[in-house]
């Protein structure tokens, strides 16, 4: 990705723990994963899942200069892209976009939603309207997921941020949603990430050749097929929550192929 020249948001918190660090994933390994864990990762409202920790969570690191290892600026740089694609959007639709904050955490972390542990995966708290990610963690998950490169890790922070987007337009809704209806919420949100892609590029050129390919395949290493699947179990399409590999591929070249909100519309979509 081109991101060198691109400016950094202001809108991250850095929570992690003294010895920050934060790749991206570019190699290494990360044994153990549970691969239950694996099915939650871009999960909406994790409050489901969430344990309580004893109040464990790590607590806030003081405030000073922003951190300047490559992962939390590279984070800062594709929240900045975001904002520079969703503030316009919402401009055109006379509404008022409001950034998310994202949050860097180690380990744990305490949220609106309740207090999280890394395996969860990078998740979006709607109460709060942050959205959380273990950059050591993400990077793990990309390796075990065979998906690595720096475009997929921003499809995560896109995919992420699409949840925000579905928030402030009353997408998300409240209260324990149907496995159906979770589907159509992570579909459009995989759409949302695919649209701010083609907005961003168009706009400042921010994609490499390769990059492309390296969403898709995030986007396919998180299918639920695929991910039960790995778990050595059966294929079961009514537990899906998230989509198959070939819906969440397809729902982010929706995005991506038009740029434009309206085709992100899962809900009132016959076929998925």
């Amino acid at each position: 990705m081109r991101l060198g020249g691109g400016r950094e948001s202001g809108n991250v918190q850095d929570r992690r723990r003294v010895g920050r660090g934060g790749g991206i994933a570019i190699g290494g390994g990360f044994g153990g994963v549970v691969l239950v864990v694996l099915a939650l990762l871009f999960g909406v409202d994790p409050s489901v899942i969430l344990s309580g920790l004893d109040g464990a969570a790590p607590q806030q690191q003081q405030a000073g200069a922003p951190a300047q290892d490559e992962g939390a600026r590279f984070v800062r740089r594709v929240l900045a892209e975001t904002e520079d694609v969703w503030t316009p959007v919402f401009r055109e639709a006379g509404r008022t976009y409001e950034p998310p904050i994202l949050v860097l955490f180690s380990g744990a972390v305490r949220t609106d939603c309740g207090n999280a542990q890394s395996t969860v995966g990078p998740f979006y708290c709607p109460r709060d309207r942050q959205v959380y990610i273990d950059l050591d963690f993400l990077a793990s998950m990309q390796r075990q997921l065979n998906a690595p490169g720096d475009f997929a890790a921003a499809y995560v922070i896109a995919h992420e941020v699409g949840h925000h987007v579905q928030n402030l337009l009353g997408v998300l809704g409240t209260g324990q949603q149907s496995n159906a209806r979770q589907v159509r919420i992570e579909l459009q949100a995989d759409c949302l990430a695919g649209v701010w892609a083609r907005r961003a590029q168009d706009a400042r050129q921010i994609l490499e050749e390769g990059d492309i390919e390296e969403g898709l395949a995030a986007a396919a290493a998180v299918g639920d097929d695929r991910l039960q699947r790995r778990g050595g179990g059966e294929v079961v399409p009514e537990s899906f929550t998230h989509g198959s590999s070939a819906q969440r591929v397809r729902w982010f070249r929706q995005g991506l192929s038009g740029g434009q909100l309206q085709s992100c519309d899962t809900s009132n979509a016959r076929a998925l």
